[in-house]
C-alpha cells in the first residue's frame, strides 16, 4: 500500500527549478520507494498519473562527527514528468 508519507520532500533547488519550467518535479523519498509505488502515490493524492519517472539512488556517505565515524542517511530521488494541467499544490513557491 502506497503511502503519502514516503515522499519526505520535493526539492527546490537551482537546477530542480530548471526542471519544474519543463513540467518535472523532483522528489526525495526513503530507499525502499519503488517507481510502481510512487505512480501509486500520485495518482491517489494527486489525481494524475506520472508520463515518466526516472529514479536516482544515492548511498550515504561515511562521514566523521567530533573524531566518531558516522553515516548520513541512504536516499532515493525521483524525477517525475507531470501531466500538462496538472496541479500540485505543494508545488507553488
Amino acid at each position: 500500500m502506497a503511502d503519502i508519507t514516503d515522499i519526505k520532500t520535493i526539492l527546490y533547488t537551482e537546477k530542480s527549478l530548471g526542471l519544474q519550467e519543463k513540467g518535472v518535479i523532483v522528489v526525495l523519498t526513503s530507499p525502499r520507494v519503488t517507481k510502481n509505488k510512487l505512480k501509486e502515490i500520485f495518482k491517489e493524492y494527486f489525481g494524475f498519473t506520472p508520463l515518466k519517472i526516472n529514479s536516482l539512488r544515492s548511498e550515504g556517505k561515511v562521514k566523521r562527527f567530533k573524531g566518531r565515524v558516522g553515516q548520513r542517511n541512504d536516499s532515493k530521488k525521483f524525477y517525475v514528468k507531470v501531466p500538462e494541467g496538472a496541479n500540485i499544490e505543494s508545488l507553488s513557491v
